[in-house]
């Protein structure tokens, strides 16, 4: 068998050995379909909100095959899950990625059989379009949970020229761009404080709109200072005379610019400010090295009653193919807790 390292558990983390997870981020930054959220300075951010980690790396002589950074997540007094967001990471050759994929469930079987807590299941959503004959012992996430990020998402090809990103649009918003454009909304990058301030405070409005829960301030200044000093984040706003009216965080990594958050306010609609917003968005990202612009979650077409269905509207004017993740899979452990969790993650 492979052999594998476990990168200790810490509560924020880093481990002393912070080479070690420089060289996970370039591999997995290097990989076929990188996804952030496998990243030490994820894990890092995601400590601060209240989850642990532990990292798992397989590797032969010295060199990285894949594994797995696995957050653990407390929902009681005693127990807890494992998450495995955007991972794990494992080889493209499918013979190498089951036998790693098998090493890889075999280092967190060992360190749930040393867990304080109870581990009522295993999490992992990976950036797979079709789940693996060599995954087994797994099940779909019977419905939505507060711990699950979005399975399908939007994504804009940014490889080809300008106009022929506008021409790829759906035509309201090619036509909206354009109008954007005629009022004269300009599109600026402000990553001060200054232009932090300005996104909760419009991020706030719309999320206060549509009656859902925003990040709190202490949420983006958590994230921007962990990414700003690596530049991989940005802040843009559209303005109308003089006035912002809308805006999206940005988070770069590996050849794919992903819009993390946004927001826009009600006033002045009729000038179309996130479609000019997000073309120039794409714009910066190609001038950037960028091939991928991804939407970061749409509401499935057939879902009529999501909740998310007005913004993904918005997003499938701007173009793109349509990505559909394979399902939330969860390996479960424990099936009493699980259910328990199952109420706490619905609530």
């Amino acid at each position: 068998m492979i052999p594998s390292n476990v990168m200790p558990a810490a509560p924020k983390p880093l481990p002393s050995d912070t080479g070690q997870w420089q060289d996970w981020d370039h591999f997995v930054e290097g990989s076929a379909d990188p996804g952030f959220m496998q990243t030490s300075w994820w894990a890092e951010f995601r400590a601060w909100a209240g989850y642990r980690c532990f990292g798992i790396t397989i590797k032969d002589r010295g060199a990285l095959l894949g594994g797995a950074m696995v957050m653990k997540r407390p929902f009681g007094p005693h127990a807890c899950f494992y998450y495995v967001c955007d991972g794990p990471v494992l080889p493209e050759d499918e013979e190498a990625a089951g036998e790693i994929f098998q090493a890889i469930l075999d280092v967190v079987e060992r360190h749930r059989s040393a867990e304080p807590h109870l581990v009522s299941h295993l999490r992992i959503e990976p950036r797979w379009e079709s789940v693996p004959e060599f995954v087994s012992g797994f099940q779909v996430l019977p419905r939505g949970d507060r711990y699950a990020e979005p399975r399908y998402t939007l994504c804009i090809d940014l490889r080809p020229s300008l106009d022929e990103i506008l021409a790829r649009m759906k035509p309201k918003g090619r036509y909206n761009v354009r109008l954007a454009q005629r009022h004269g909304v300009a599109v600026r990058e402000d990553t001060s404080a200054g232009g932090l301030a300005d996104f909760v405070r419009i991020h706030g409005d719309m999320a206060a709109r549509r009656r859902i829960d925003p990040k709190s301030p202490a949420y983006f200044e958590k994230l921007f200072s962990l990414l700003s000093p690596q530049q991989r984040v940005s802040i843009f706003f559209a303005e109308h005379q003089g006035r912002r009216l809308a805006t999206a965080l940005v988070v770069y990594f590996g050849r794919r610019a992903t819009y993390f958050f946004g927001g826009s306010l009600d006033a002045d609609r009729h000038v179309m400010a996130p479609y000019a917003l997000h073309y120039e968005i794409m714009h910066c990202a190609k001038e950037r090295g960028c091939d991928c612009y991804d939407l970061w979650g749409v509401a499935p077409p057939r879902r009529t009653d999501d909740p998310w269905q007005g913004i993904s509207a918005f997003k499938r004017k701007l173009g793109g193919h349509e990505l559909n993740l394979v399902p939330t899979l969860d390996r479960v452990y424990d099936a009493a807790a699980y259910r328990a969790y199952g109420v706490i993650a619905a609530a």
